[in-house]
């Protein structure tokens, strides 16, 4: 069972930087990415949003195998600034797991 850790909820809602609420989990972005990364951004931004840290930090590989191409957020429906959000969680974990 996956745990809510309210601290990275809070972190990531002060952060301004991480918005995928908009986010209809449509699919399309896991459909056009060039990597053919199928977590990114659907279920991962859904572990961001409800604070599930464990989630997120288990798939650091995925995140950092993300280009930040864009190719998804272009196509995203809702106007998900996934690279940004991408970003922000690579940040996150430098601060958190490697202490950059």
């Amino acid at each position: 069972m996956a745990r809510v850790n309210p601290e990275f909820a809070g972190a990531v809602k002060e952060s301004k930087a991480f918005n995928a609420s908009a986010c209809m989990n449509c699919g399309v972005c896991s459909a056009v990415c060039h990597m053919g990364i199928e977590l990114l951004p659907r279920k991962l931004f859904r572990y961001v949003l409800l604070g599930i840290e464990e989630k997120v930090l288990a798939n650091v590989e995925t995140i950092y195998s993300c280009l930040l191409c864009k190719m998804c957020e272009v196509n995203c429906p809702a106007s998900v600034h996934i690279a940004e959000n991408v970003r922000f969680l690579r940040h996150y974990i430098n601060k958190k797991v490697y202490q950059l």
